[in-house]
């Protein structure tokens, strides 16, 4: 259940069509700031360009302290809080909320996210709805800067990417002060207890728990 089509509803992101066309996320991560530039300028006037490419919906509150980094896309309805700090090349959905000190790179936010309380999310896809608690981090580089591989059931799936950080699925919650380690997928509807050191595929509709535990939802 890694596939793209497993952790996501494309209707809720301006990238569904284009993360349709990977049979696994990870493998659009490359395109994410192709993908925003082409899609911008189509966005028409309900979106103000505030600078070149940055592209913010006019319902849409943006923090006077907050940096927002070419190029991007901020949905409607969506905040960007205080010190918020959007490194570029991020497509941020609708009715999100990118909190204090959250830091955002190379990612595919999709509606209704919250990153709301100091996170680092990074080479990284966020699905419907999904939520991740204060101090919680996406890693996505190795300490030993090989390439990452996605881990399940004893198997080792190459992504010949050196920077992947989390693929969440519909619906996710991620505890607080959470690690997401590099190459993590969590399917859709999983909780993550807090302060887990994550890695490797979780299924849907389960349970990380302390220790690296995994059970089904009752």
């Amino acid at each position: 259940m890694i596939k793209t089509v497993d952790l996501y509803d494309m209707s809720h992101s301006l990238a569904g069509a284009y993360l349709s066309g990977f049979e696994y996320p990870w493998q659009a991560l490359k395109g994410i700031k192709e993908l925003i530039l082409t899609l911008g300028p189509q966005l028409g006037e309900d979106y103000t360009e505030l600078t070149p490419t940055v592209w913010v919906h006019k319902t849409a509150v943006v923090a006077p302290t907050a940096y927002l980094g070419a190029p991007c896309i901020i949905g409607p309805g969506t905040e960007v809080r205080h010190c918020a700090f959007i490194r570029g090349s991020a497509l941020v959905g609708e009715n999100c909320v990118v909190g204090n000190s959250v830091e955002l790179k190379n990612v595919i936010l999709f509606d209704n996210v919250q990153v709301p309380h100091f996170n680092y999310v990074g080479d990284s896809i966020l699905g419907y709805k999904s939520h991740m608690g204060a101090g919680s981090v996406t890693s996505n580089v190795k300490s030993d800067k090989t390439l990452v591989v996605v881990k399940s059931a004893g198997e080792q799936m190459p992504t010949g990417l050196k920077k992947f950080g989390a693929m969440l699925g519909d619906f996710v919650e991620v505890g607080c002060n959470s690690v997401l380690n590099p190459g993590t997928v969590i399917g859709r509807h999983t909780n993550v207890y807090p302060t887990s050191c994550v890695r490797g595929v979780v299924p849907e509709n389960s349970i990380w728990k302390t220790g690296g535990i995994v059970v089904g939802k009752v």
